[in-house]
């Protein structure tokens, strides 16, 4: 009988230290050892957990645009978003993201799983949420959400957007590869 056990690293944090922090995220660098025996250093972005929202409703897909300053353009994407704080209930975080971006309120969440976002630099997980069951609530955006477009759109248009490349946001397509795993399964 094979015994249960954790595989290895094959690299060893010798040292970390913090070397930026703000409201948002902290950033770390380790002193590492790799299997190989080779010395180096890895940088670490740690941010609180975050959920993306598939709002669907009667066909329709609701997305968010919106400027993003890393690339220097507007892109499209699923609404997503985290509080910059630990949290206790993902759904209770979907929901206000949900009403945060949106202004809808969903009659129905259901929980698909989570991913991490982009494990190669980053340290933040992305809870993925189904809403349905869509009313209009009050609008609620955050400072940094002041140039947001709502847009809602049929099903085969986002993706058609995904296949020419309008989408190109990762955690949208997972979000999306995740539901239509899901539906394939429901029956």
């Amino acid at each position: 009988m094979k015994e249960n056990t954790a595989p290895t690293p094959s690299i060893t944090t010798l040292a970390s230290r913090e070397v930026y922090r703000n409201h948002w995220m902290r950033v770390r660098e380790d002193d590492i050892l790799r299997s190989n025996g080779k010395k180096g250093i890895y940088g670490v972005v740690e941010k609180d957990d975050g959920a993306i929202i598939l709002p669907i409703d009667h066909g329709r897909i609701w997305l968010v645009e919106q400027f993003r300053y890393t690339i220097q353009e507007r892109a499209l994407e699923l609404p997503q978003g985290g509080w910059e704080r630990s949290i206790d209930n993902p759904e209770e975080l979907a929901r206000g993201e949900l009403k945060e971006e949106l202004g809808l309120h969903a009659a129905e969440m259901t929980y698909l799983g989570w991913n991490w976002i982009a494990y190669g630099y980053t340290r933040q997980k992305h809870h993925v949420f189904l809403a349905m069951g869509l009313t209009e609530a009050e609008k609620d955006p955050d400072p940094e959400e002041h140039d947001l477009v709502v847009r809602s759109v049929p099903v085969a248009e986002f993706e058609r957007m995904i296949l020419d490349g309008t989408i190109r946001d990762n955690c949208t397509l997972a979000a999306w590869a995740m539901y239509r795993l899901w539906k394939e399964r429901q029956g």
